[in-house]
Order: C-alpha cells, then sequence, then structure tokens
C-alpha cells in the first residue's frame, strides 16, 4: 500500500511539474511577443524590473536580453534566500528562456499605432506573466522584492510595486518625456489587469456563509434542489438582535459564482428572510463539486 502510495505521489508530481513547464514556455512566447511585437520596436515601457530594462535599453542601446538576466538576478538571488530553491530554479529558467526567445525569435512590427501597442503589449505581456506565475514561476522579479519588504514593513504587496512603478514612470517622464510615461502607465494597467485575470480566473467565485435557525432547510435546498456543495460548520451564537446566547447553530457554506449568487440568496430568503448572510470573493477553488459542473457550486 505504501509503495502505491509513493507511485501515486510521484505520478502527480510529474504531471505537475509537466504542467508547469508547459504554462511557463507559453507564458514566456507570449510576453515575447508582446515585448518585440509591439513594446521594444516602438520605444514603448512597462513598469517592474522589465520597465527598468526596457528604460535602460532605450536609453543606452544596450541588450535587453542582457539587461532582463542582469536586473532580475538580485532578485532571484533574494527569492532563493526568502523563498523556496523549486521556485528559485523556474523563475530562473523563465527569465533566461524569456531572454533567449527576444534575442534569437524575429517578430514582425505588428502596429504602429500607439494606443494599440500600449493595450495588446500590455495584454500579451501580463498574459506570459500571468501564465508563468501559475507555473510556479515569475518573469519580473519585482514581486519577490514587493513580498521581502510586505513581511518586514506595513506595506502590502500592492502598494510596493504601486510605488516601484511610481518611481519608473517618474524617471521616464524626466529623461524621455511626459508622453512616453503616461503610455507606459497605460501599456502597465493593462499588463495588470490581464495577470489579474489569468491567475484569478475571468469568472469570479463568490463564498456565502448562512447562519440561520433553519440552517437544515437551507442544506437541502441548496443540495437538493440547487445541486451545490455544502460545507456545514458546527457553531455557537455570541450576540444578535434578540441579545446574548448561548445555543449551538449550524453555520452553512458554500462556493458559487458570481452569476449564481442572487438566485441562491433569493432561495435562502424564501425559507428565512431573516438570514444572516456573509458573501465574500475569492481567487480560485480546486476539488470539491466546483469543477466537476458547467455551473459550479
Amino acid at each position: 500500500m505504501n509503495k502505491l502510495r509513493k507511485t501515486r505521489i510521484a505520478r502527480i508530481s510529474l504531471i505537475q511539474n509537466l504542467q508547469d513547464m508547459i504554462l511557463i514556455g507559453i507564458g514566456v512566447l507570449l510576453a515575447a511577443l508582446g515585448l518585440k511585437g509591439f513594446l521594444l520596436p516602438n520605444g514603448f515601457l512597462d513598469g517592474g524590473v522589465t520597465g527598468i530594462s526596457l528604460l535602460i535599453s532605450r536609453l543606452t542601446g544596450w541588450s535587453i536580453s542582457v539587461l532582463l538576466i542582469v536586473i532580475n538576478m538580485p532578485f532571484i538571488l533574494l527569492a532563493y534566500r526568502q523563498l523556496s530553491t523549486t521556485f528559485t530554479i523556474k523563475a530562473m529558467a523563465a527569465i533566461v528562456g524569456l531572454s533567449a526567445c527576444l534575442f534569437l525569435i524575429e517578430v514582425p512590427i505588428i502596429t504602429s499605432d500607439k494606443l494599440l501597442i500600449a493595450i495588446f503589449g500590455g495584454f500579451f505581456l501580463g498574459a506570459g506573466i500571468g501564465l508563468s506565475i501559475r507555473g510556479g514561476a515569475v518573469l519580473d522579479g519585482t514581486e519577490v522584492l514587493a513580498l521581502y519588504i510586505n513581511r518586514k514593513t506595513v506595506l502590502t504587496v500592492g502598494e510596493v510595486i504601486m510605488y516601484f512603478n511610481v518611481v519608473i514612470f517618474s524617471v521616464a517622464a524626466i529623461l524621455i518625456n511626459i508622453e512616453t510615461a503616461l503610455y507606459a502607465m497605460l501599456t502597465y494597467l493593462s499588463a495588470s489587469k490581464t495577470v489579474d485575470f489569468i491567475i484569478q480566473g475571468f469568472e469570479e467565485y463568490i463564498a456565502l456563509t448562512v447562519i440561520s435557525p433553519e440552517s437544515e432547510l437551507i442544506r437541502k435546498t441548496l443540495t437538493l434542489k440547487l445541486k451545490k456543495g455544502v460545507t456545514v460548520f458546527k457553531g455557537k451564537s455570541g450576540y444578535g438582535k434578540r441579545g446574548a446566547t448561548d445555543n449551538e447553530i449550524d453555520i452553512v457554506y458554500t462556493v458559487v459564482t458570481r452569476l449564481e449568487v442572487h438566485r441562491i440568496i433569493d432561495e435562502i430568503e424564501k425559507i428565512d428572510e431573516k438570514a444572516f448572510i456573509v458573501q465574500h470573493n475569492i481567487n480560485d477553488t480546486k476539488g470539491g463539486m466546483i469543477k466537476r459542473r458547467a455551473t459550479h457550486g
């Protein structure tokens, strides 16, 4: 039995590693398309380490392939100290792969329209970064620095990245011109939103926590009528409209898509219009009944 379990674990690990390699490979190609087909030929910039590399390359003429590796190297070393060896290897492979693609692969200039360059250059670059992150790597070391500073200070990861990019865009405005900095901001916004979509998914999930004296009927309605997976937590009342109480209660928890939320709440309110319902967004789900149906639950 132990041997079978080890074999199963090894097979799952192999499949996961292959999936990660495929995601990182596609991510590298998409990022290279965004850079060589849109941003580089037109002198556009982005945020993060990629933005610094593009800025230095534009000002000095140095190879972007070399700059990406050199500037990312301190962040990779930081990742090795703060995160895992596996992550560091994947990140290094992804960055070197991107540099190799930029050096070896020829991509025709797709458009000279500045608005299209900013939007679609950012889109392809963001898609590449997002897929690489899903594969367990990064193409830009800014996230590693942000995570490190977040652990040492009160700043959030988002705040660190924002301040980092404000500096880059300000320098671009001073050394080049304001228009270039403004387009760089638009490129960054396009890339960051694409990264969010890739990582979090286009279909947002909502978790519902329902507290009601009619919890059993609500559970049956969700599972039997609406075909939703639920989890029931054991809890105890604390304080409510009726004052302090000390009663045992069942708390119903389910995960649905945003499009299903209103229907679910309507069904709950039909049972108990005073039910206490808490909604909160979740980035992703795995397992359970969520992946087994076209309508998630």
